[in-house]
Parts: C-alpha cells; sequence; structure tokens
C-alpha cells in the first residue's frame, strides 16, 4: 500500500512539474516600444540599433544587466508607434518570455508635432494642438493599444507585461525664466496625465501592469534645477524632451524594478 501511495505521489509530482515547466522556464526579458525605452537622450548607443538608438543606459539595458535574465532581447526603437510594435518589435516573445516591458502611445498621439508646434507658435495654437492630440487619445489610441497589448498576450503567454507611462514635463513656477509660457506648461503637463490614464486603462484592462513613472520624475522636471530630462536641445533635436541617463536610471528603473 506504501509503496502504491509513494508512486502515486511521484506521479503527482512529476505531473505538476511537467505543467509548471513552461511558465518556470519563462524567465526572458523583452523590452518592446518607443525613444522613452530605447533610451534616445540618454547616450550610450549600441552602434548596431542605427536609428533605434538603443542605449546601454535605457532602463531596460539596464535592468537586464542587474538581474540577469535567461534571455534579452531589447527591439524598443526611437519614433516607434503602436503598428510598428506589432509589425516589426514582436518577434523575440514566446513561450519562454517572463516579462515584457514597452512604452507606447506618445507618438501615435502626436507627441512631437505637438512640441514643436508649442516651442514655435502662440500659446493659442499650442493648446488647440494639445487639444486635437487628446480627442485622438479619446477616439483612436485605445483601439491601437488594444492591438499591441492582444498581439503582446497571444505570443508571450506566460509573461508578465509591464506599459511604462510618461513623465509630466514641466516644474510649474519653477527655475525656468524663458522659453514656454506658464499656461503652455501646464497645459503639457495636462497632457501627459491624460495619455498615462488612457494607457493605464487600456492596460489594466489586459491585465497587464501600469508602471507610472510621474512619482519618481516629482522634482525632476524641467524648470526644476535638477531635471532629468532634456529641455529643447537645438543641436540635437531628437534628444529634446526625452529622459537623460539619470531620467532613465532613476526614473524608469525604480518603477520596473519595483512592479516586475
Amino acid at each position: 500500500m506504501t509503496s502504491l501511495l509513494l508512486a502515486a505521489a511521484f506521479a503527482l509530482t512529476g505531473a505538476t512539474a511537467a505543467q509548471a515547466s513552461p511558465a518556470a522556464a519563462a524567465t526572458g526579458y523583452v523590452a518592446l516600444g518607443d525613444s522613452y525605452s530605447s533610451g534616445v537622450g540618454a547616450g550610450g548607443y549600441i552602434a548596431s540599433s542605427g536609428d533605434c538608438k538603443r542605449s546601454t543606459k535605457a532602463y531596460p539595458y539596464l535592468w537586464a544587466a542587474a538581474h540577469s535574465p535567461s534571455s534579452f532581447h531589447f527591439t524598443a526603437c526611437s519614433g516607434a508607434r503602436t503598428s510598428d510594435v506589432v509589425a516589426n518589435q514582436l518577434g523575440p516573445l514566446g513561450s519562454g518570455t517572463g516579462l515584457v516591458s514597452l512604452s507606447i502611445g506618445g507618438n501615435d498621439a502626436g507627441f512631437a508635432d505637438v512640441m514643436t508646434t508649442c516651442v514655435l507658435q502662440s500659446e493659442q495654437s499650442c493648446i488647440a494642438r494639445i487639444n486635437t492630440a487628446k480627442a485622438y487619445v479619446d477616439s483612436t489610441l485605445p483601439g491601437r493599444l488594444d492591438t499591441v497589448y492582444s498581439a503582446i498576450s497571444a505570443k508571450a503567454p506566460a509573461a508578465q507585461v509591464v506599459v511604462l507611462g510618461y513623465p509630466r514635463f514641466y516644474k510649474l513656477n519653477g527655475s525656468c525664466v524663458a522659453g514656454l509660457t506658464e499656461g503652455e506648461r501646464s497645459a503639457i503637463n495636462d497632457a501627459a496625465d491624460y495619455l498615462d490614464s488612457a494607457i493605464a486603462k487600456r492596460a489594466a484592462d489586459h491585465g497587464f501592469t501600469f508602471g507610472d513613472v510621474r512619482s519618481t520624475f516629482t522634482g525632476h522636471e524641467i524648470c526644476s534645477g535638477s531635471s532629468w530630462l532634456h529641455s529643447v536641445n537645438w543641436l540635437n533635436i531628437g534628444e529634446s524632451y526625452h529622459p537623460n541617463a539619470a531620467g532613465q536610471s532613476g526614473g524608469y528603473l525604480p518603477v520596473l524594478d519595483r512592479v516586475a
């Protein structure tokens, strides 16, 4: 009788281990997304990444270096929209993927054009462009996020997916003495909140974790005197309004560490 019980116990243990092994093996990390995930503005770009500007100082690279996942694939790319993630970045996902991180949606909503308008045109034009972006966030972005999130779940069913948001850009009534008006800065911050709220809702509806970086960047916005974000950089315009190396290591990495 004892031998039968032991045999049954071993059989059950074996069955459990066999069923658990795919999830247990899912310890690979895949980093998707746009320039905030690739590390534009942080320097230290990996030459082979070309125009995607993947940085060794970006939060995905730093997280992988600290945690040694079984595999690390870094496909985030500067300028990426939701359609680019689906078309070009999902190849490494699979049953062995245990963690996926991404930031996406800002380019779909017209982030670069908003900032260009606000820097070069009137406050009225800036506010109007922001309102157009917010209307897009209401009408079109949720469906595009759903497409990305569903594709990730289909390809990496065992993965924890962490969707990182975007920081507020400005400390209001801060140290800046020139540049945008205070009304423009406030409207841009509100737009960041609006975008983050939309992304957080879609992420939650897919069972994903939203990583809110607004708290870690508080006190380190543009006009704070200790900014983790580039303001307008006329010598390297692509880095404008992106986190610097401190923003990646102090603003983004702790949030991924906390929730992953």
